[in-house]
Parts: structure tokens; C-alpha cells; sequence
């Protein structure tokens, strides 16, 4: 989780947000669920941590449901885009590229 030498003994109360992150990743990924709900996950994360993640969703074998303002994260990761805006409701297995090129076309 790109914790190297004594990063890896400090007090949870002195870490940044994107350590605490880091470390929540972690503990998800040793308990072994096949479902995964992320709020935006890459939010305060450093590039080298959004690329691990990505890496690692990408060959996650379960289902997941996330929010991301994250193009690159959608295109890579997801395979369903559901959008909900007021009454009107996008349901589709496209890839976010597809999603853009679909409602702006």
C-alpha cells in the first residue's frame, strides 16, 4: 500500500487523508468481500496510489458500485453506467466513453 520503513509504524491519528485511505484499501482487500461500495476512491490519493487502485479494481473479481469524477478510473474499471438525474434514469453496459459519446451525440 506504498508504506515503506517507519511509515508503516505510524499512529493512525497522524496520518493524511490519503494514507487513512490507503489503509481503509487494505483492510478491505485482506477481509475478501466480493462487493465493494466506493465513494469517490480516489479522492485524496497522490497519482502513484490512483494507479495502484486502478490496477487493483481492474482485477477485482466481484461486483462493485462506485461514484468517481474520475474519467480514467470509469473508463479502465467500469462496464455499466448508471446515471440518475431528477426523473430520467441511464442504465447501460457501455464503458464512460460510450456514456459521453452516447448522450452527447
Amino acid at each position: 500500500m506504498l508504506f515503506s520503513g517507519e511509515e508503516a509504524l505510524k499512529e493512525a491519528s497522524v496520518l493524511s487523508g490519503g494514507e487513512k485511505v490507503r489503509c481503509m484499501l487494505a483492510k478491505m482487500m485482506l477481509e475478501g468481500g466480493n462487493f465493494l461500495i466506493l465513494d469517490e476512491p480516489t479522492a485524496h490519493l497522490d497519482l502513484e496510489s490512483i494507479t495502484a487502485l486502478n490496477n487493483g479494481l481492474t482485477s477485482f473479481k466481484g461486483c462493485m458500485l462506485l461514484t468517481s469524477h474520475d474519467q480514467e478510473l470509469m473508463n479502465t474499471v467500469c462496464n455499466r453506467i448508471i446515471v440518475m438525474n431528477g426523473t430520467k434514469t441511464f442504465d447501460k453496459n457501455v464503458t464512460f466513453d460510450e456514456y459521453v459519446d452516447l448522450i452527447e451525440g
